[in-house]
């Protein structure tokens, strides 16, 4: 088995497709805040100006004359712990920030000013142009962060790192859940190939809005077929599976079935891509059409339980949404 790519089972908990955005921001007059959580890698368009000046793909502030710093504030779409950040200064060369920090809390209320911030990076240097990485111990579960720069500067993106933490309390376990659901807290554990698009996009919400809003594998030209591993958000019963090949149409894989496996939580990633051939089919090949939603119910061999499932697409192709729908076991 050719493992072209794998990722860990963090998410970006920062990221848009999760729901996150900036609520609060000290100041962005040349860039807008809410670009620096942006998934797309950032860019620099040399002649690109606007009327308040260079055009950065990025958060930046102005320049400070008053002894202060800047901040911006990100709701994160889902509450979860942060293991890692990475504060991304590309392109910002002499109008970076030479320190930054980052702060969270968990609140069901409002941000005040008594709001009780806790410190996940203390104050430290950044380097310009580059791809700042920090890991953060044991931090707490946070649905807030507070990013600041010292003193003033720009941000190309920031992206943190982390499990997703909800209360399943809260959830009925009679009721259907989006098992494979990214805000919920699944995640992609590998794949074969990932060459188009943005594989994360699989769990995200709602239809896609482009052909690059899913995942999608470069034409295979050996036998074989391709393939990406699901870990979901919580254990369950599988009972429905949506397959979603919205604005894929002369590149939507001619079939599809899907493998289920329960597995132990300290099991490595390489042991499960190994083991992931022999898992249980849970839904057989069956043929795909373009731009369409493939809903299966019946079709669905019940098994009592899973952590993971793996969809192959055969031989090669793009899809939109993969929507595993279980009950909570």
């Amino acid at each position: 088995m050719n493992i072209i790519d794998k990722i860990e089972t963090l998410v970006n908990l920062s990221s848009p497709k999760m729901g996150s955005k900036v609520i609060s921001v000290s100041d962005d007059f040349f860039g807008k805040a809410s670009r620096m959580l942006d998934d797309k890698d950032p860019v620099f368009i040399e002649d690109k100006y606007d009327d308040h000046g260079k055009w950065m793909d990025g958060w930046e502030s102005r320049r400070r004359r008053d002894g202060g710093h800047d901040w911006a504030i990100i709701k994160l779409g889902s509450p979860g712990v942060i293991s890692k950040a990475e504060i991304d200064t590309s392109h910002f060369t002499g109008n970076f920030p030479p320190f930054t920090s980052l702060e969270g809390l968990f609140s069901e209320e409002a941000l005040n000013e008594k709001s009780n911030w806790v410190p996940l990076i203390k104050k430290s240097s950044l380097i310009g142009n580059k791809k700042n990485d920090f890991i953060i111990e044991s931090a707490p579960k946070v649905n807030y962060v507070r990013l600041q720069i010292f003193p003033d500067g720009g941000i190309a993106r920031i992206k943190l790192f982390g499990e997703v933490k909800y209360n399943w309390n809260n959830f009925n376990k009679n009721k259907l859940i989006e098992l494979s659901s990214l805000k919920l807290g699944g995640s992609i554990v590998a794949f074969n190939n990932a060459h188009y698009g943005d594989v994360s996009a699989l769990l995200s919400d709602g239809r896609g809005k482009t052909m690059g809003d899913g995942w999608e594998t470069r034409r295979r030209r050996e036998p074989g077929n391709d393939w990406i591993i699901i870990k979901l958000a919580q254990k369950g019963k599988i009972q429905q599976i949506e397959i979603d090949t919205a604005h894929f149409k002369g590149n939507f894989p001619d079939q599809a079935s899907l493998q289920a496996e329960s597995i132990n939580q300290n099991v490595k990633i390489e042991d499960i891509i190994k083991q992931s051939e022999n898992w249980d089919t849970i839904l057989q090949k069956n043929k795909l059409k373009a731009d369409i939603i493939h809903n299966y119910k019946n079709e669905i061999k019940i098994i009592n339980e899973a952590t993971h499932v793996r969809l192959n697409i055969f031989p090669d192709g793009g899809v939109s949404r993969l929507r595993v729908f279980g009950l909570r076991v």
